[in-house]
């Protein structure tokens, strides 16, 4: 297994070639979760995510007829980016195979870095089998994004940089989808100091990981369903099973709705964008049993598009209680929206959105159903506009309750 002079070599190795971010404390997090929280923010990496580290790693150990006949890989994601910019900077041909639904600006991002891109089939198995096709017609190379052990070690200089920056840190926390960064984390990590906790943590909706430590052996999961996209695999790496198995004290599982409030923690308090998947291990930090620790969030990566960042936002805002959508109903005279809008104003509730329909309800004939989004400050204060209207006799339905 890798040994703590193969990490120190993939440091060396990435010496003016990744950019170096130094760790954030997060007051807020602390505050939340009673422990120190630190971020280490790999979402302001070069292609905005970790991946280029392992990926530069692997192709720049390859011979030199590897290197003549060029690299490929499979990915409608990171791991496409961090393989264009690793070959381009080593003067190497990079081939990337990507569904042909992938987004367009991450397919011009990828030909932005210096890959040819092959869009092909509609899902990413149909883009590998054609990347394994093309790597046998012209004998490339195949760059995995994680089940590698020059990836991993590639990965695994986070670690080194968080512990020179925090040597007593107590707790690294870790996205996991296909298992190379935390194999690559916990290993170095453990090797500099073995009593360091480190705990995967992956999406309930695609917890693969979980799924083989539980059956001791990789097993596909049924399903992939989760927002954090960049960490939606069924069946981590065999190697990085072994690694895990080792290594990992604890795996973690967050939801999608801990990830959307997390989303709007991140935007509103430390001005940080990052992605669903990269927000693993910050929304697992108010889930430490301990206290008083000094813990480290690895933030994986940050590319996410502008419509996903709005959806993210009201979804956080909701989640945090900060909009509250209720429905109630009323009698169908007039003077009764006006009657609302007082009671909320009285409540300090900043009125957003309102609708009312006289065709919704059916049960009562005379009845109209009123929609209402509210601005609010939080649980706090969504109970206490919700007693108001209760006192007036109005009965709330929530409409979005995501607790």
């Amino acid at each position: 297994m890798l040994k703590l002079e193969d990490f120190n070599e993939a440091r060396k190795k990435l010496e003016g070639v990744i950019t170096r971010r130094g760790l954030i404390h997060s007051e807020v997090l602390s505050e939340e979760s009673g422990n120190d929280i630190y971020l280490k923010p790999e979402n302001l990496q070069k292609t905005r995510s970790f991946k280029v580290r392992g990926s530069y790693n692997k192709i720049s150990k390859l011979n030199e007829e590897e290197k003549t006949k060029g690299v490929i890989a499979s990915s409608a994601g990171n791991h496409a980016q961090g393989v264009a910019l690793a070959a381009t900077q080593l003067g190497i041909k990079s081939t990337i195979v990507m569904p042909r639904l992938t987004p367009f600006i991450k397919v011009e991002a990828t030909k932005g870095y210096g890959a040819e891109v092959v869009l092909h089939g509609e899902v990413y198995d149909d883009a590998y089998k054609k990347a394994v096709e093309l790597q046998k017609e012209h004998g490339y190379t195949f760059i995995h994004p994680f089940n590698d052990e020059d990836v991993i070690a590639g990965q695994g200089t986070i670690a080194l940089e968080v512990l020179e920056e925090l040597p007593d840190a107590d707790i690294i926390l870790v996205p996991i989808g296909g298992g190379g960064l935390i194999s690559g984390i916990a290993t170095a990590a453990k090797l500099i100091n073995p009593n360091i906790k480190v705990i995967g943590v992956e999406p309930k909706g695609a917890a693969s990981a979980t799924a083989a430590m539980e059956a001791g052996k990789v097993v596909e999961i049924a399903e992939s369903n989760t927002i954090a996209d960049g960490t939606a695999v069924k069946t981590i790496g065999d190697i990085n099973y072994e690694y895990i198995k080792k290594y990992v004290d604890e795996i973690i599982k967050v939801s999608d709705y801990e990830l959307m409030e997390t989303f709007l923690l991140m935007v509103e308090k430390h001005k940080l964008v990052a992605e669903n998947s990269g927000l693993l291990s910050v929304a697992a930090a108010k889930k430490i049993k301990e206290k008083g620790k000094k813990i480290v969030s690895v933030i994986s990566g940050g590319n996410i598009d502008v419509l996903a960042i709005s959806s993210m936002l009201n979804k956080g805002l909701t989640q945090r209680g900060r909009i509250f959508s209720f429905a109630l109903n009323l009698p169908d005279k007039p003077g009764q929206i006006e009657t609302i809008a007082g009671i909320l104003a009285n409540a300090n509730a900043n009125i957003k959105k309102i609708d009312h329909n006289q065709f919704v309800n059916l049960d009562k004939f005379n009845d109209l159903e009123l929609r209402v989004t509210v601005e609010t400050n939080g649980e706090d204060h969504i109970n206490k506009i919700t007693e108001a209207l209760a006192e007036s006799g109005y009965k709330v339905r929530r409409l979005y309750n995501t607790h």
